[in-house]
């Protein structure tokens, strides 16, 4: 029997850097039996592991040895079993508004830090670098304008330095924390024991040169103007970081807030939705939301799920019929028993895939990730090289520490470790705004290479629903009379056959006449009284059908081969009238399938339907291979067969049949309307359950791997070119800084423009 393995997330709140993420990855993953996977935008780490070799105590000490503090998410509210099961009671959105009022308290900090750093900023940035504001011994001045920026606005970056070093290591962070301390202590040790002090204007602001050169050179700016840019970076990521949230935060918001629960006295109370549990029975009346998931036990109403599924048609709800928490009921009043409550909700599994979602991290991400890991001690050591060489080369000490410092300062990988998680955070935040669900960001690299596309037929091609779409009726028999007595007795059905004939005959002949002595012939259809005449609706071949006339026959056998289900229709033994009814193709679909073309996918219908109605559903949406008849390891064995081809395969659907040809597939897309399981063996979940979805996912994850790939290069580029310039002491301090937090800004930028993707239909 396979191991239980547990799941759990940690946060992370001072993981500052990209680089960090390679530390604390590689402490969780050397613990016995755990695999971590840890995320620098979201500050979290998410560990699977086996509770017989290791428990939460050990992942919480392997994060506080690479130098951070663990913050285990919830009490248990988002642990589970690797197996997507939960075992532990608790309300999962609770532990999303804890993230979140961290991040506000975070990003609160952060922009209280950045408005005293650059009120103290302007003017020690005027004094110093516009000699005619200058006045005698300014120096000290900048000196107590610099030291609150670079010991209080900077404290940040030196804590997270001063941990990475008391564990042997190095993070983005130390570079920051040496490029501005070294600017800093320079400048003092030139303003105590050098001549820095002795500059000054004179009245007449005739410039009053040094007695050594060597000594009179302050870089209070530079230290104070890295700072500020480097925390109005660091505020910036973490705005966007909080906006790139909206979706989680609105699928939050969406739930009740209070439910009216009834007790056992039958009296109603109202109660904070956190105190309901699984079986309590609560009121729903018109234009209140449905409190959680549940099942209707009394009353009948119209209910709006277009929250949740993105349908715009109210369902209707009877007794006996699921609803969905956070649907907003239209019309009755309903009694409703609770079913699922808190993290078990579909509204709660909505907000934890898409923060899901946002904790993944995709292969570009570990590549960054390790290149960090690297390059912070390499450039360390080049910002040491560079000062010994222009010492030895007789440049000066404050020339060798200009060098040195520009060198620490312009190679800060700020860009790079900004790069790929924003573009991720923004991406699928905008894909969960636009009702994609993007499972983990690693699905990305799948996305790109698709070229061949399996799509189920009932509930993703087609609506699921059938409609009447077809009627012949045998001499002799007035259209009217007919379609009245047929109507009245399927409409006594719950069948969704005889629901769609229903439905079709109402729409054209209004009111029904009532029936008597109705009887459901299981498997085969329905009988009943009308007006004192026997009527017997179902399959042709039922018994109580006399002989079928020819007009009939002939209808029945044209529907058949169309793909529809034919029904007959006897009046006291007499056969009457042939039906066609058929499961309607969406709308949407020859779009979504014409769309799949476009990206230079090929689209396959993948069905277990007879072959029939496969080949009509295809020519009516324009796709020409089909696969019909097929079980669900059938589906399975196509998938792998165009995979053993050397083909990156998508597979689209919705039903419980399909959720091991979605596993299956490099990427499988769920229809959100469709069944759990279907939902949770897929990659995408599309929640309105329109087809066109697909293309705009496709879109989506190629669009956001491309501006992951765009950051990537322009941050590598950047360092790579101004790292050399650094070192010939050609880059003022100042100015490195300046341009290393441009870099960060056009990452986020970059990155943010995700947030106006639009939607192809």
């Amino acid at each position: 029997m396979e191991k239980t393995r547990e799941k759990v997330e940690i946060e992370i709140p001072d993981m500052n850097c990209a680089s960090c993420v390679a530390k604390v990855e590689k402490k969780l993953n050397g613990v016995e039996g755990a695999e971590a996977t840890v995320n620098f935008a979201t500050k979290k780490a998410s560990v699977e592991f086996d509770p017989e070799l290791a428990g939460e105590a050990e992942l919480e000490a392997a994060v506080g040895a690479a130098g951070y503090t663990p913050v285990l998410a919830g009490n248990g509210a988002h642990k589970g079993r690797a197996d997507g099961h939960d075992h532990h009671e608790g309300h999962g959105e609770g532990d999303a508004h804890d993230h979140m009022s961290h991040q506000v308290a975070s990003l609160a900090s952060l922009k209280a830090r950045l408005i005293v750093c650059a009120t103290l900023t302007v003017p020690l940035v005027l004094i110093t670098m516009v000699p005619g504001l200058q006045f005698d011994y300014w120096q000290w001045v900048a000196l107590a304008l610099a030291t609150p920026i670079v010991f209080w606005g900077g404290l940040p970056f030196h804590r997270s330095a001063l941990k990475s070093a008391r564990h042997g290591g190095t993070t983005m962070d130390t570079l920051i924390s040496l490029g501005t301390l070294a600017a800093y202590f320079w400048s003092l040790y030139a303003l105590v024991f050098g001549d820095a002090g002795m500059v000054g204007m004179k009245m007449t602001f005739e410039w009053v040169p040094s007695r050594d050169g060597a000594l009179d050179n302050l870089y209070f700016e530079v230290a104070g103007v890295v700072t500020t840019f480097l925390l109005a970076g660091r505020y910036f990521e973490e705005r966007a970081k909080e906006r790139a949230g909206d979706a989680l935060r609105a699928l939050m918001d969406m739930g009740a807030k209070e439910v009216a629960v009834i007790g056992p006295d039958g009296n109603e109370r109202m109660v904070p939705i956190e105190e309901l549990s699984a079986g309590d029975r609560f009121v729903v009346r018109p234009g209140e939301k449905v409190a959680t998931d549940g099942v209707v036990v009394e009353g009948d109403s119209a209910v709006d799920e277009s929250l949740i599924t993105g349908e715009s048609v109210p369902v209707e709800k009877v007794a006996g019929d699921e609803v969905v928490g956070a649907s907003i009921n239209t019309e009755g009043r309903l009694v409703v028993e609770a079913t699922r409550v808190g993290s078990e909700t579909a509204l709660a599994q909505i907000a934890r895939l898409v923060e899901e979602a946002q904790t993944g991290k995709a292969p570009v991400q570990r590549l960054a990730d390790r290149i960090s890991s690297v390059f912070v001690p390499v450039v360390i050591g080049l910002s040491l090289i560079t000062l010994a060489f222009w010492l030895v080369e007789g440049s000066g000490g404050s020339f060798a520490v200009s060098a040195a410092v520009s060198v620490l300062i312009i190679a800060c990988p700020c860009a790079l470790g900004l790069a790929t998680p924003l573009a991720l955070l923004v991406g699928t935040g905008r894909g969960a705004q636009i009702g994609i669900l993007i499972r983990g960001p690693e699905v990305l690299e799948s996305t790109r290479r698709v070229d061949t596309v399996l799509l189920d037929k009932t509930g993703t091609l087609t609506t699921g629903e059938m409609r009447l779409s077809g009627t012949e009726f045998t001499e002799g028999f007035e259209r009217g009379e007919v379609l009245g007595m047929v109507g009245a007795v399927e409409d006594a059905s719950s069948h969704p056959i005889a629901r769609a004939v229903a439905d079709g005959i109402r729409a054209e002949v209004g009111s029904l006449p009532s029936v008597e002595g109705f009887r459901n012939l299981e498997g085969l259809g329905v009988e009943g009284a009308v007006e004192g005449k026997k009527v017997v609706v179902g399959r042709p071949s039922i018994e109580g059908h006399g002989p079928v006339p020819a007009g009939l026959d002939r209808f029945i056998e044209e529907s058949e081969g169309s793909g529809m289900t034919a029904i007959l229709a006897s009046v006291d033994g007499t056969p009457a009238a042939a039906m066609a009814v058929r499961d309607t193709v969406r709308d949407t679909s020859p779009q979504a399938v014409s769309g799949l073309k476009g990206l230079g996918a090929e689209p396959v219908l993948l069905t277990g339907d007879n072959a029939r109605t496969a080949q009509a559903v295809a020519d009516e949406v324009g796709i020409k291979e089909v696969i019909a008849g097929v079980l669900p390891e059938g589906k399975v064995d196509a998938v792998r067969g165009r995979q053993a081809d050397g083909r990156v395969v998508a597979m689209i659907g919705d039903g419980v049949n399909d959720s091991p040809s979605l596993a299956q597939a490099d990427l499988g897309i769920a229809i959100g309307t469709g069944s759990d399981v279907a939902i949770e063996a897929g990659d995408l979940t599309l929640v309105s359950g329109d087809p066109r979805g697909a293309v705009d996912a496709i879109r989506l994850s190629r669009a956001t791997l491309r501006t992951i790939k765009q950051n990537l290069f322009f941050a590598f580029a950047y360092n790579t070119i101004l790292i050399p310039v650094a070192m010939t002491g050609r880059l003022n301090p100042m100015l490195a800084g300046a341009a290393m937090a441009l870099s960060s800004i056009f990452v986020v930028t970059n990155s943010l423009r995700l947030r106006g993707f639009k939607r192809s239909s």
